[in-house]
């Protein structure tokens, strides 16, 4: 049997809590991670668990260190380190308690992660990625950061309000910013493997 495509087994798993911050409603994700899962990856995962679509660039700030995607076009990577070459494991450790991932610079998504719980991994029952809990909706994709998303919010939810009929077009329906489903999170994770 070729062992090209086996995956290392994890030794220890984090648990994450991953909170979207500057809005009003908390939106977090609680998450399971192992320790042998890359950054790069962890981006999806969050992606997923969040309800991002990952459609634009992103860092993580671990440690005063920044990890992301190289782009020799984009000036902002100078002091990046290739978030493909890291394992969760090699950059937490034991000791880091928060870190930030930062999600689309145009709109300017700050998510604290906080490091709630580092565990042994038990193979077949928390050595892949899952979530454990969340709450309300992620926002949208582009629109606007969290003043854009506050705005979003109250035109959706005012009938009346100017920009109602515009909003309500461009998002396809009515919006439930107090929706989540752990169904439709570890759905996204699962099938991202």
């Amino acid at each position: 049997m070729s062992t090209k495509y086996q995956r290392t087994q994890p030794k220890r798993v984090y648990q994450l809590r991953v909170e979207l911050q500057h809005i009003a409603a908390p939106v977090w994700r609680r998450i399971l991670v192992p320790d042998s899962v890359k950054l790069a990856k962890l981006d999806r995962i969050v992606q997923a668990a969040m309800g991002w679509t990952n459609s634009h660039l992103h860092d993580w700030n671990i440690e005063q260190q920044r990890y992301g995607v190289l782009d020799k076009e984009w000036v902002g990577s100078d002091d990046m380190l290739d978030e493909r070459k890291f394992t969760v494991g090699s950059v937490l450790g034991e000791q880091v308690q928060t870190f930030a991932y930062n999600y689309d610079f145009g709109d300017g998504w700050e998510h604290l992660i906080t490091v709630e719980e580092c565990q042994p991994a038990q193979e077949g029952r928390n050595d892949w990625p899952m979530c454990l809990a969340g709450e309300n909706a992620c926002p949208p994709e582009d629109v606007g950061g969290p003043p854009g998303y506050m705005d979003f919010l109250e035109a959706m939810h005012n009938p009346t309000h100017e920009q109602h009929a515009d909003y309500w077009r461009w998002w396809g329906g009515p919006f439930d910013a107090n929706v989540f489903s752990i169904n439709a999170a570890n759905l996204a994770i699962r099938k991202l493997r």
